[in-house]
């Protein structure tokens, strides 16, 4: 945990809110603090072990930046979440609610994944994954993610002297994703790979992100200022989709999946219907009604993500029916869709 470092960040971040800018703030440190408390010659491995580093190391954590902020009389609250906390619909808004209380008492909000208790099925990954839902959990203006490189490259810079910055992306492709998979890591879980991901999400919600070098003076105000040699500035995508539209895609685990033919995607894809039994040739996974789903094609690409309206073992007993043969399948037709399209979001990509 780099104190100096920490100190920076407040130092701007006390500057932009003294101009009317609101800040929430996304920071690991807790498994570093805890580890360096305890005399760990590094990061534990163990999941218990990590777990109680963190409990350990997060109180050291909101004290640092407490103390910091208190130099300019701003005040910080925790919130300690993981992906089961906002994948539930009630306590998304729960937290949504609490966060938009701290930020009109003009408190800062520092948000963590809870490592103590945070198991695979519903870690978040990284703190770029849960800065991008925060970001549309908001309602932000921007989000900034800060690394220890200038941006991202268009190759490894470290093994190719001519590799460039890339300093504006309209719209994130295979390329670039391909590209960022080969970049440097950084501190911490998340890579470059990983902010392009969360960059991905965050524009998908009509949030512009920049990835910039956090150890750069002044970065903060120089992004805010709108400097354009600073970072890579990737630009929200013009059609964004709503805030309930990101939590299906992007905060719920999908409990399996539904094959569809080539038809019904093509339906799904550009006139915006419901996804009905005929088009289904398979189902993947024990799921109950209202479980999230991925919809995948004949080959196992992904394309949209919904809330399944159906069991999967009814699923498997009327895929390739008509709607008027659900009854005379099932005993019973509560819907005619299998996943409505208010209940779905497809990818513009897939």
């Amino acid at each position: 945990m780099n104190r100096e470092i920490i100190a920076q960040l407040t130092d701007q971040i006390a500057r932009l809110k003294a101009e009317g800018r609101e800040v929430i703030l996304v920071s690991s440190g807790a498994i570093a603090a805890g580890s360096k408390k305890m005399g760990l010659p590094g990061r534990p491995q163990g999941i218990p072990q990590k777990q109680a580093v963190a409990a350990i190391g997060q109180s050291t954590l909101m004290l640092t930046y407490e103390e910091a902020f208190a130099r300019y009389g701003l005040k910080v609250a925790q919130l300690l979440l993981t992906r089961d906390d906002l994948a539930n619909r009630r306590r998304y808004l729960n937290a949504r609610n609490t966060l938009f209380t701290l930020l009109n008492w003009g408190v800062v909000p520092i948000i963590n994944e809870n490592d103590t208790v945070v198991v695979e099925e519903i870690r978040f990954g990284d703190n770029d994954n849960l800065s991008a839902m925060i970001g549309s959990l908001a309602g932000a203006d921007l989000l900034i993610m800060l690394t220890d490189t200038d941006g991202v490259y268009d190759c490894d810079p470290r093994h190719h002297p001519e590799a460039r910055l890339i300093p504006l992306v309209e719209k994130i492709d295979s390329r670039l994703e391909k590209a960022a998979s080969e970049l440097p890591g950084v501190l911490g879980c998340g890579g470059m790979s990983s902010k392009v991901q969360a960059a991905k999400k965050a524009s998908s919600a009509g949030i512009p992100v920049i990835i910039a070098n956090g150890l750069t003076p002044a970065i903060l105000e120089q992004v805010c200022r709108g400097a354009n040699t600073v970072g890579t500035l990737f630009l929200p995508q013009l059609k964004k989709i709503s805030s309930r539209q990101y939590w299906i895609a992007y905060t719920l685990n999908p409990r399996g999946e539904i094959v569809v033919d080539d038809g019904a995607r093509q339906v799904l894809l550009h006139q915006g219907k419901s996804l009905l039994p005929a088009g289904i040739v398979k189902v993947n996974g024990r799921f109950g009604v209202g479980a999230p789903v991925r919809l995948t094609d004949a080959d196992g690409q992904v394309f949209g993500m919904g809330l399944s309206n159906y069991s999967s073992q009814d699923i498997a007993l009327i895929k390739g029916l008509k709607t008027a043969e659900i009854e005379q399948s099932l005993g019973h037709k509560g819907y005619d869709e299998v996943v409505h399209r208010d209940n779905m979001v497809v990818f513009t990509e897939a």
